[in-house]
């Protein structure tokens, strides 16, 4: 469930309006076309570890076009607020380890905000390390120790950047309501993830973007 809001706000409730055909197709059929098109690479790609793949998955290109940037947001906040309502629990913020979690955090929580004047969830980002000036902040943007908090990452292969987000939240006093990401490679990242605990909701598969009978290698490109 999600944190309650005040039963007035003192604004009034809006529609949001937006550019996305809806009438074509469902939103996720449209988010994953645009997947399809601007995020799957396929040919032979290096890792930093020197480990070659197949397969490249970019999900920035999708994220940081704006009508797919949209609908990472419109479905993104309905499987929020569905997994919320389905395991009971309470949802204060949204975020991860950046860069491959910023700009979904943030959609997701404009649209909570779009659909209810009156929500109040926030969004932040995790850095990959505290900052050495400023307030040496690790965590940047509205957490506090106590939130509630839906760790979201764009695509999971070995689960190292989600662990990465959730230690750093719970080393801050948060707790860790579930783990949403764009798209699952089906490497074992997700099954990492879950072996400490915490449900992971993909809203993509490696099966999704490429089919079941692909062939694979043993290990995929991180984007």
């Amino acid at each position: 469930m999600l944190a309650a809001p005040p039963t007035k706000c003192g604004v009034p409730k809006q529609r949001s309006t937006h550019s996305v055909d809806v009438k074509s197709a469902g939103l996720r059929e449209q988010l994953l076309r645009i997947l399809k098109g601007k995020s799957v690479h396929r040919g032979t790609f290096t890792l930093a570890s020197g480990a070659q793949s197949d397969l490249y998955i970019d999900a920035k290109e999708t994220t940081s076009d704006p009508e797919g940037l949209i609908l990472v947001g419109r479905v993104g906040w309905q499987l929020v607020k569905d997994t919320a309502a389905r395991l009971q629990v309470r949802v204060d913020s949204i975020g991860g380890l950046t860069i491959g979690a910023d700009s979904i955090a943030s959609s997701i929580g404009i649209f909570a905000r779009l659909e209810d004047p009156c929500s109040k969830l926030q969004t932040f980002i995790v850095r990959k390390e505290a900052k050495t000036h400023g307030r040496h902040k690790l965590i940047e943007g509205n957490f506090a120790s106590g939130h509630s908090v839906v760790i979201v990452d764009d695509v999971v292969t070995t689960g190292g950047s989600t662990l990465q987000a959730i230690d750093a939240i719970k080393a801050a006093g948060g707790q860790i309501a579930f783990v949403i990401v764009l798209v699952d490679r089906e490497e074992g990242g997700r099954k990492n993830i879950e072996q400490r605990g915490h449900t992971v909701v993909p809203i993509f598969s490696r099966a999704d973007l490429i089919g079941t009978d692909a062939p694979r290698r043993s290990h995929i490109a991180v984007a």
